[in-house]
């Protein structure tokens, strides 16, 4: 027995997925196509539709093996010829004369092919409504949980860990919208022949093809060249890619947050059995999201060769054949891989509201800065002067390791101006949310009606 090689085999990826895109499935899907091709031609009177019962009874695993594909295809070198043959081989009576008749290969691989994107996408779907739900009630749960803000990795005003979920929860909604609308362009196979223009199909070419579209419940190119546009292909790849670079970029914020200096949430771990190093007893890494980051740029990278394959010379090369049978399932199987991991890493997260607080507190007061130069201009002050006056001072707070009360007290335009207690609660964290809270609300509101 061979050896696997790729870590789809036996590291990352679900069997779900993996059924989709696997060897027996797919020749499923192939033998389908020929069925569905069968039936349409027996609807306008063109074969007899004993052959295609026989056919379409014919076609399937069942009874067509991909060991016997692969046995045909090391003498004929062409898979899709290798898939009619076995399935002529049995089929009894006439009914082996009309297997692909007027098809071009593909026909059949890009069709099926929709069909896989069809029954994937609905994983993916799903995979990202239940992250969404997570994160609304993350965001829910810590609405009111106060943390610092970071802009250029620095401290800013305050938010609540709750808005930053629910900024979260809002694009995965957004990715499931696009997948929603992109689906009528994404899904589509075709059935014109070798360049479009159904010429094997005779007279009844229009209807052959409507005749496969309803049996199959996909659309069909209206102009094609030998295969379907590989812009559809690109749209499929730049959503899985943008889908995984939103997964990254959460992954990547629990790490940063998870660093020992910042400590406000970790990944979980169980400390009874999980080892974090070979070498550190103490390391709790968080390896999930470790590993989230880096398949995502593999989804990433895979979504460049749809983007070549895009350009092919005349009516169609071969050169989109061999690329599109790894970067497709690759890209759709680690996608659902690592929103699992995803949804897995929230749905379990530690959370340290306190090591929040205290990390405000090191700072000193100093990002409330904006809050006390709103203070100042609702007291009169120009908002230029203002900003100057509360920069000025929070430079010698940093400067001085003091406290951005105490450098504000010390400019004599600020104690004419504004009592202890109106700067007091200026610095007060809790009371320059903004809207935070409100907008959590409505965003678990949303989200919660809408996908129920």
């Amino acid at each position: 027995m061979k050896e696997p090689v790729c870590p789809l085999d036996f590291r990352y990826g679900r069997d779900e997925m993996k059924s989709i895109f696997g060897e027996r499935q797919r020749l499923d899907y192939l033998l389908r196509l020929e069925a569905a091709l069968a039936k349409a031609h027996a609807r306008v009177g063109n074969i007899p539709e004993e052959s295609a019962e026989e056919i379409e009874r014919k076609a399937s695993t069942r009874f067509v093996s991909p060991e016997r594909v692969k046995e045909i295809e090391k003498q004929t070198r062409h898979d899709i010829i290798s898939v009619v043959r076995a399935l002529a081989e049995v089929c009894e009576g006439d009914a082996k004369k009309y297997i692909h008749l007027g098809a071009t290969s593909y026909d059949i691989v890009d069709t099926a092919n929709a069909l896989q994107f069809r029954d994937a996408l609905d994983i993916i779907e799903k995979d990202l409504e239940e992250l969404m739900l997570t994160l609304v009630k993350l965001a829910e749960k810590y609405k009111s949980t106060i943390m610092p803000g970071r802009t250029h990795g620095q401290h800013t005003i305050p938010i609540t860990f709750g808005l930053k979920m629910a900024v979260y929860a809002m694009e995965i909604s957004r990715h499931l919208e696009r997948i929603k609308e992109s689906r009528k362009r994404i899904i589509v196979g075709k059935m014109s022949g070798a360049v479009g223009t159904g010429a094997a199909f005779g007279e009844h070419a229009r209807e052959i093809q409507e005749e496969v579209k309803k049996e199959l419940g996909i659309d069909m190119e209206i102009a094609s060249t030998q295969i379907v546009g590989r812009d559809r292909y690109v749209e499929l790849a730049t959503l899985m890619a943008n889908i995984a670079t939103s997964l990254e970029k959460f992954a990547t914020e629990i790490r940063n947050l998870q660093r020992s200096e910042i400590g406000e949430v970790a990944e979980a771990f169980d400390v009874k059995k999980q080892v974090g190093s070979s070498t550190m007893p103490h390391k709790m890494n968080p390896i999930t999201c470790e590993q989230i980051c880096g398949l995502a740029r593999v989804v990433r990278a895979l979504s460049q060769v749809a983007f070549d394959n895009a350009i092919q010379w005349h009516e169609r090369d071969l050169c989109n054949s061999s690329g599109e049978r790894i970067w497709i399932p690759h890209c759709f199987i680690l996608l659902d891989w690592i929103l699992y991991q995803m949804n897995k890493v929230f749905s379990n997260l530690r959370v340290f509201p306190e090591k929040m607080r205290e990390n405000l507190e090191r700072s000193r007061g100093i990002p409330m800065a904006e809050s006390v130069m709103m203070l100042l201009v609702k007291k009169g002050m120009a908002r230029e002067d203002a900003h100057e006056i509360v920069r000025r001072c929070a430079m010698k707070a940093h400067t001085q390791n003091i406290t951005l009360k105490d450098s504000l007290m010390e400019e004599d335009e600020v104690r004419n101006l504004v009592t202890d207690e109106e700067l007091e609660e200026a610095l007060k964290p809790e009371n320059y949310l903004g809207r935070a809270e409100e907008i959590v609300d409505e965003v678990v509101n949303l989200l919660s009606r809408r996908y129920k």
